[in-house]
């Protein structure tokens, strides 16, 4: 029966009058997406979310009572995790983190965690986000990513001058130790940022987390082991 209603869903977004093609595409591949299903089924906001607990997973970022900034926050899926996993629970009960995001969009609450509706890019969004944060962070994530014009080139452009203002805000604000994730894509041009972020961090490495699709050429920058002083 299942089988049978997959198809039924696919043929009609074949005959459905007025769609775009892409706008076709995308839902055929949401509706055959098992992380969508996963998402839907776990109460998790996004597929994204299972990128960022797939890097946690192997890179051990988010710990109890830790302080963690989400740039390009909306709709809230990694935010979730964040909160969840530094909000500990059970042997580590009543050791709270602070989680603080950021996103362009309105983005439904997300307990334990401060959600502020602002541009990034916008000069006085550093003191906005300190603020909140009444602190230095451990960890800053970026899951920031321009909107696409179709033309390659640009588009990387824009993503890597997203990744390049999020790693300087991090040397703001992480303490000595920290850990920097920002959403790159590849494309060739990042190698002198990179030396930049090598200058600044222990360990720099790139991971595709498994849910990250295969077609994409998203990749994430996780630098681990901050330097106050290059």
């Amino acid at each position: 029966m299942a089988g049978n209603s997959g198809r039924g869903k696919t043929e009609r977004l074949r005959k459905s009058k007025g769609r775009k093609e892409s706008s076709t595409r995308w839902l055929k591949r949401q509706l055959s997406d098992p992380y969508v299903a996963r998402a839907r089924d776990e109460g998790l906001r996004s597929r994204a979310a299972f990128k960022l607990i797939e890097m946690d997973d192997k890179f051990h970022f988010l710990k109890p009572g830790g302080r963690i900034v989400d740039l390009g926050s909306s709709p809230g899926g990694w935010t979730m995790i964040a909160a969840d996993r530094v909000n500990a629970q059970g042997a580590n009960k009543g050791k709270q983190g602070r989680v603080i995001g950021m996103d362009l969009s309105e983005t439904d609450p997300v307990p334990g965690a401060v959600l502020i509706c602002h541009d990034f890019m916008d000069d006085d969004a550093p003191r906005l986000l300190k603020d909140a944060l009444k602190g230095p962070a451990d960890v800053v994530l970026s899951d920031m990513a321009a909107q696409a014009t179709g033309h390659a080139g640009t588009d990387h452009l824009r993503v890597l001058g997203l990744l390049e203002t999020a790693f300087e805000f991090a040397c703001e604000v992480l303490s000595p130790g920290g850990t920097f994730i920002g959403k790159a894509f590849k494309g060739g041009t990042e190698a002198e940022l990179l030396a930049r972020i090598k200058k600044r961090f222990k360990t720099v490495k790139h991971a595709k987390p498994p849910s990250s699709r295969k077609e994409s050429a998203e990749t994430y920058v996780v630098a681990q082991g901050f330097r106050k002083e290059p």
